[in-house]
């Protein structure tokens, strides 16, 4: 382990080292230097550490923080890089950071910090000109994030930590320059719009010359290879219990079943929670109790439809140390279940999101990363972080239940991983489906709200202030060119309207059912 000292993130002072040598630097910048140790001290932990923390420096814990070899981590002791406003063009949960546990993000601090060399390296040919190093550092994780390497905010980099710290050292010039080199060209124009509307300020200046710099923008860096696995220790057991909403889907949820009963690695309990809203209906499984099937199976049957719902009650009852959260209308692979263990073992995942397509559908996204979202279908999780969120009844029937289990997830230290070679089919069945949706309330007024309340239900819930603000400034012009009203003043007057309804029906929506 090689650590740099640096004088608020200006110039480099020693670097200190878990060997007794004594290391001299060439570099006369922290950013020089960084590369300097990631050149001499490939196979190593290259850390950094402003010089007035070094004292608070919990070194013992390092070796669990970074327990494989593409985990990237850092923590804000004093000072964020950037500033709040990146939520402007940003509604990713990665931006809204809960500081008292491992956080997936790839907001990095110059304060203390680490990445092993030759990841580190990997970076060099891209980003070697780059003088400013909190500027460095985001560019390296925000980069890597989509490229496998796994980022944290960790607070167990560090003996203590304060709440309050100062957040955004970056200059307006660094911010939008980061935002153009790391969003789409439309995201520049959005920051520019949210500081003119919300912080009464213009800074054109900053705005034009971002675009005298390289995109960086879905850049691939190859982080391929063999790494160490994970030292982290997860838990020896790897019993799981499979939750399936289900109804109307009896001839799919019987193929579920015959492909769970053929795996190599058995799961222990199936829940399957029924659902029909005829309180004068039976259920259509008989098979469940006329054939012989190498798990326990758990059957519900209920008149009360909603997947937010029916997961709940199969959560109550989850007793294994993993959960599977399946659909009724997926196909899998007979090795599945052993090949998700061996990956959260070689990673340490807590939440493993699966690939999941469609018959005929090619993969999107290639590489193992950090996830942004959670598939309520698709992911296993470890049942003490699963059992202690819940889905909110306010989601019921709507959109954003999933994204928001996710962040609930997060917010307890449980990062979201997504792994493209763990492959489900999901048959997306015409009949049945778990989703009866009823005429909603506010489906009966005019003009509809905008965004559909649900979604505001997720935004008041897990964004922060900046990214509601951004949010409303792109749907607005999102939505422009999708109506028929092309003044825009009358287009902004008619659409606040909206937001404001929406927003009303989110808070009924949150008092009366919870959230």
């Amino acid at each position: 382990m090689k650590i740099l000292i640096h004088y608020k993130a200006k110039y480099p002072i020693k670097v200190i080292s878990s060997d007794p040598e004594e290391i001299k630097l060439v570099s006369t910048t922290c950013t020089g230097a960084l590369w300097e140790l990631a050149e001499k001290f490939p196979e190593e932990l290259i850390g950094w550490c402003e010089q007035d923390i070094v004292g608070n420096l919990f070194l013992e814990n390092w070796k669990k923080v970074f327990h494989h070899d593409f985990v990237m981590a850092s923590f804000p002791v004093k000072n964020s890089f950037l500033p709040e406003s990146i939520g402007y063009v940003d509604t990713m949960p990665f931006i809204n950071i809960t500081k008292n546990v491992s956080y997936g993000t790839w907001l990095m601090s110059s304060d203390v910090g680490g990445l092993r060399g030759a990841v580190l390296q990997r970076f060099f040919p891209l980003l070697k000109n780059e003088k400013n190093l909190g500027y460095l550092l985001n560019s390296i994780a925000k980069i890597g994030q989509q490229n496998g390497l796994f980022c944290y905010s960790e607070p167990e980099l560090v003996k203590s930590s304060q709440n309050n710290y100062n957040s955004g050292i970056a200059s307006k010039r660094d911010l939008f320059r980061f935002v153009y080199q790391h969003y789409t060209f439309s995201r520049v124009a959005v920051l520019l719009l949210c500081f003119l509307i919300y912080e009464k300020s213009f800074p054109f200046l900053s705005y034009v010359r971002s675009f005298f710099n390289t995109k960086h923008y879905r850049k691939a860096i190859d982080l391929s290879g063999d790494i160490n696995v994970s030292k982290k220790k997860i838990g020896e057991s790897e019993t799981i219990d499979v939750i399936i909403p289900t109804m109307g889907r009896s001839s799919y949820i019987y193929d579920v079943l015959k492909d769970f009963s053929a795996q190599t690695h058995l799961p222990k309990r199936i829940i399957i929670i029924e659902q029909n809203p005829d309180p004068s209906s039976f259920s259509d499984l008989d098979f469940i109790k006329t054939e012989i099937w190498p798990f326990e199976i758990v059957h519900h049957f209920i008149h009360r439809t909603g997947a937010c719902n029916a997961r709940n009650i199969a959560l109550e009852i989850v007793q294994s140390d993993y959960v599977f959260f399946a659909d009724d209308d997926i196909r899998l692979g007979k090795n599945l279940l052993e090949n998700i263990f061996t990956e959260i073992k070689k990673y340490s995942i807590c939440a493993l999101n699966l690939n999941c397509r469609q018959p005929g559908e090619q993969t999107t996204f290639g590489k193992i990363k950090q996830w942004g979202s959670f598939g309520s279908g698709t992911t296993v999780v470890k049942s003490n972080f699963a059992k202690r969120c819940k889905f909110i009844a306010a989601f019921e029937h709507g959109h954003g239940e999933d994204a928001d289990f996710g962040k609930q997830l997060r917010d307890i230290g449980c990062d979201i991983i997504y792994h493209p070679e763990l492959e489900l089919l999901h048959l997306k069945a015409p009949i049945g489906g778990f989703r009866q949706k009823p005429e909603l309330e506010w489906e009966k007024e005019k003009p509809l709200p905008k965004p559909s309340p649900t979604v505001m239900v997720y935004a008041i819930r897990n964004y922060t202030r900046e990214q509601m603000r951004g949010y409303q400034v792109s749907l607005y012009i999102k939505f422009y060119s999708r109506q028929g009203i092309k003044n825009p003043i009358s287009y902004i007057s008619s659409m606040r309207k909206k937001w404001r309804k929406s927003a009303d029906w989110a808070k009924k929506l949150m008092k009366e059912k919870g959230g």
